[in-house]
């Protein structure tokens, strides 16, 4: 049996003489170990780790980025990657690169757990970046990670060794990301930080213009930026800072503000002038009268600028006498000049009130200068409202002629509806109120009040015509054409006989006489009756030619006293 285990050794016993058989080293596959150069043939270095057969290595894989052969000779020891103990030639499998890379790879797992950079070098370009190698690991560089700013040529900064912030790692996956542009942005704060400590609020520099944008330009002040909003250029109004700077300018700036958190620098340019506003009660008192010229229209008014950096606002309303609930726009124009008048004054508050208006003379003043209280004027009706008419007079102001205003007999209503728009028509001036900018005017004050004095007076006889024919009388119109006076005169009144107080014995046209019997000024009403006429013709009659007691009829009186009005006609 002894016999039979010495024929068959045990797996510890292979293990023994495997080991034994090795020179006693305790070689293991996948590390790295030592070895020795014995020879270079062509493309290979032979190298001697140990074991039975020596293992083969690429020249280039001893090359360091930028080297075009390895600084390598016979007799050098080195590091490798034992892979396989042997392969199928009997050769021992080894590999430089893949040490270089276990070093690196814990090299660079200390580094990362520091938050410390790492020297590389940028080797190549790959879809959506670059790769990096990290003295024997390959790593991703974004591109958005090479610089602070795009960079355009990345050709310069290839095959250099460089500064890089490790932002991810994965062994197992053979993953590393890392970063230039952290690097400078840290760089470039340490800078920043020491430079804003130099610097003082007040303090006057000169930089250089870097970058406008359409709030303003970024200055370098040697090193660190700072912001001149467009506000800080100039005293005066600035649309866009490209008015004022272009990119390359040398400009004297003023430290406005430093802000010690964020390290942000605020610069001033209008600063190192005289501020405008200075005096400038003193400068444009209330009520003086100034040329300026638009510099800006919004839909509450216009900005006019009296000098550069004073800037007053005319608002709509003191924009025009006559053209309200207008958009500024339709009145003037940008960089239009213009008169205008200070209305108030407000230096704490950095603002001037200006009416253009008030640098025109006020049209009522102007009307009522020409046309005195009584005047006639002519203009066109604008308008018809419930309250009477409006007319249109020079200087674009209107007239309003009231509904009482318009006839002297006829209901306003009624005659409002004689008058269309665009008609020309004559008034009579009759008030003008300035302050509230009102114009009364009167047409029917045109002709004389027909109930004033003795035009009409009762017991005299007056023409009529007839208008209208009712149940109940006739509506007749007498005196003058123009402005004719109406009355209606009753059944009862249309004749003396019963048997004539028919109206339908008229007929519209008809010229019919009536004697008047009342009138009522403060009514403005008038009474007729062809009845009284017609008593009072009779009584005329008989104390003229006699009466019946005399012999003579009534027919007779009556024909005798028609007949001699008829020769008198």
């Amino acid at each position: 049996m002894a016999d039979d285990l010495s024929l068959n050794p045990s797996r510890d016993d292979f293990a023994a003489l495997l080991d034994e058989s090795l020179g006693g080293r305790d070689f293991m596959e996948g590390q790295v170990v030592h070895g020795k150069v014995v020879a270079i043939e062509k493309d290979f270095a032979i190298v001697d780790v140990g074991l039975k057969t020596e293992g083969r290595v690429l020249l280039k894989e001893f090359t360091q980025p930028g080297e075009d052969k390895p600084p390598l000779k016979v007799g050098d020891t080195v590091e490798v990657f034992l892979e396989r103990v042997e392969n199928a030639m009997g050769e021992a499998v080894i590999s430089r690169e893949k040490a270089r890379r276990e070093e690196a790879w814990t090299r660079l797992e200390e580094v990362y757990a520091k938050n410390e950079p790492v020297m590389g070098v940028i080797v190549g370009r790959v879809k959506g970046g670059f790769t990096v190698d990290l003295g024997g690991a390959s790593a991703f560089l974004p591109g958005s990670q090479v610089d602070i700013r795009p960079v355009r040529d990345v050709g310069p900064l290839m095959g250099r060794e460089q500064p890089f912030a490790i932002l991810k790692m994965d062994r197992p996956r053979g993953n590393i990301v890392v970063s230039r542009r952290a690097i400078l942005e840290e760089a470039r704060a340490e800078q920043r930080t020491e430079l804003v400590s130099q610097l003082q609020e007040g303090e006057v520099r000169e930089g250089v213009v870097k970058n406008i944008t359409d709030y303003g330009a970024f200055v370098d002040l040697g090193g660190i930026d700072g912001l001149l909003h467009v506000t800080d250029m100039s005293w005066k109004r600035v649309n866009h800072p490209s008015q004022v700077l272009a990119v390359g300018d040398t400009v004297k700036v003023q430290i406005v503000k430093i802000n010690p958190d964020t390290q942000r620098i605020s610069l001033g340019m209008k600063q190192l002038q005289s501020d405008p506003w200075d005096g400038v009660e003193a400068k444009y008192p209330v009520g003086a009268k100034f040329t300026g010229r638009i510099t800006n229209i919004t839909d509450y008014g216009a900005f006019v600028e009296l000098e550069p950096g004073v800037e007053g606002l005319v608002h709509v309303s003191e924009m025009s006498w006559t053209k309200k609930n207008v958009h500024p726009g339709k009145i003037v124009s940008t960089s239009q000049e213009v008169d205008v008048v200070v209305l108030d004054v407000d230096p704490s508050k950095r603002r001037v009130s200006l009416g253009l208006k008030q640098a025109l003379q006020n049209p009522w003043e102007k009307f009522v200068a020409e046309h005195p209280i009584g005047t006639v004027v002519e203009g066109e009706v604008k308008n018809a409202t419930e309250f009477g008419l409006f007319i249109g007079l020079d200087n674009d102001i209107d007239g309003m002629v009231h509904l009482s205003d318009l006839d002297w007999a006829t209901p306003g209503e009624e005659a409002i509806a004689k008058y269309q728009k665009g008609e020309t028509v004559k008034a009579r001036v009759l008030d003008v109120d300035v302050d509230k900018e009102r114009i009364s005017l009167g047409i029917k004050q045109l002709s004389g009040d027909p109930l004033q004095g003795d035009t009409f007076r009762k017991g005299q006889t007056v023409t009529t015509t007839v208008t209208e024919v009712t149940s109940g009388g006739i509506e007749v119109k007498f005196g003058d054409e123009e402005a004719p006076m109406t009355a209606f005169i009753r059944k009862s009144d249309l004749s003396r006989d019963r048997a004539d107080q028919r109206p339908e014995r008229f007929a519209v046209g008809d010229r019919v006489d009536a004697q008047v019997t009342n009138v009522d000024k403060a009514a403005r009403r008038i009474s007729l009756s062809i009845k009284s006429l017609e008593m009072a013709e009779e009584k005329e009659a008989i104390e003229q030619f006699g009466s019946s007691d005399s012999g003579a009829s009534l027919g007779d009186i009556l024909g005798a006293a028609l007949r001699e009005k008829a020769s008198k006609e």
